[in-house]
């Protein structure tokens, strides 16, 4: 991941105000103003993108947006915390209201090309996450690309810090309302995931999974289930 520069104080002045300014004004001149206005402050931002009011980006200098990209109303987009953060969004990809994008430290998110997030979407870090091209994310899904060490049970597990490994979800995956994946997971190749599944460990490309924790039931290129007993 290439380092970001942080942007200095006069930077952040021009971002501030440019934000502030425009971020709350509705209709189609909000978004047409917006489209010209934040090429100033992204890391680069594609010919065409639509920004709805009310969006939230902080720290837009590790931001990446392509053309076309879509972004609804209340989505917030967060890449503070470190110079090494980048969140790239690749062309044509849509996010629905209420998404919410937190780098953390350290941390690459990646959404690749016509990608779908859907309502109330989570991706959070510290851990790396890459979502492939044509992917479908549902609504209220969260990925979370950190886990919570609690091994010292003399110590708050808040204060024995965090493991980050990191997610990967390959391209044309599907992922159902309420998706849960955890950090450490890799998710194959046109892949569906069950709604309300937590996905604890390794999908094989083209599963079906369900459950809690997500268990291969079916391959796509099978007709007959697999025995999720196993």
């Amino acid at each position: 991941m290439k380092p970001q520069p942080y942007p200095g104080k006069w930077k952040k002045i021009q971002e501030s105000l440019i934000l502030n300014c425009l971020r709350g004004i509705p209709t189609s001149l909000g978004s047409k103003l917006r489209n010209s206005m934040y090429r100033h402050i992204f890391s680069s931002k594609g010919r065409i993108v639509s920004i709805q009011y009310g969006v939230e980006f902080i720290e837009p200098s590790c931001i990446k947006l392509g053309t076309d990209v879509r972004i609804c109303r209340g989505v917030n987009i967060d890449a503070s915390g470190h110079s090494n953060n980048l969140i790239y969004i690749a062309n044509d990809v849509i996010f629905s209201y209420g998404v919410d994008i937190q780098a953390l430290i350290n941390t690459s998110i990646h959404i690749g090309k016509g990608t779908f997030i859907g309502p109330y979407v989570t991706i959070a870090g510290p851990g790396n996450v890459s979502i492939g091209n044509n992917c479908l994310i549902a609504a209220h899904s969260g990925i979370f690309a950190n886990n919570h060490i609690y091994a010292d049970t003399t110590k708050p597990i808040g204060s024995q810090g965090v493991t980050c490994r990191g997610i990967t979800i390959e391209d044309d995956c599907w992922l159902g309302s309420g998706v849960k994946v955890l950090d450490r997971v890799t998710i194959g190749h046109g892949s569906v995931i069950g709604a309300g599944s937590v996905v604890t460990k390794n999908i094989p490309p083209f599963s079906i999974a369900v459950g809690v924790p997500a268990k291969v039931i079916k391959s796509r290129n099978q007709k007959e289930l697999v025995n999720s007993t196993e």
